[in-house]
């Protein structure tokens, strides 16, 4: 058996690189990630034990909207180290006019879950969340599925 170390990077595809890379160079760096490369195709940050690609579509190929009901990704959530970080970072989105699907709130998957919503200029789902402690690994708590998510 392994025992992974987290998830080294994420990659995202965007239909408009030009659009998406200032929302990205805007919102990583104040989530504490380091622009370490860009490119005319791309832009990757590095930071936290965490990295994220920003990527442009192929435009020749066809290409739907992003919907958290396609099959692949549904959406990203960033760990914050601190429920203020979550109301810092919904004044933040409102400056940068993100649209934010719901938050700063809590949650009911783990004791003391707090998180915001949000989505990128492609509609990509991006959250940011805190729970205090272990979370659902402290033996005392127990995860809510919340109705299985729906």
């Amino acid at each position: 058996m392994l025992d992974i170390n987290g998830i080294a990077h994420i990659a995202l595809s965007v239909k408009n690189l030009k659009k998406s890379k200032p929302f990205y160079k805007e919102l990583l760096p104040f989530l504490g990630l380091k622009l370490v490369h860009e490119g005319n195709e791309s832009c990757y940050h590095v930071g936290s034990r965490t990295g994220i690609l920003i990527q442009q579509i192929k435009k020749e190929e066809k290409s739907s909207n992003f919907s958290q009901n396609n099959v692949g990704l549904h959406h990203l959530c960033f760990r914050a180290r601190s429920k203020e970080d979550i109301n810092k970072l919904a004044k933040k989105l409102l400056l940068m006019k993100a649209r934010i699907v719901r938050g700063p709130l809590d949650g009911a998957w783990a004791p003391g879950y707090y998180y915001i919503l949000f989505e990128d200029p492609d509609g990509i789902r991006l959250e940011v969340n805190f729970v205090p402690g272990q979370g659902v690994l402290d033996e005392n708590n127990k995860f809510n599925a919340n109705n299985d998510y729906l």
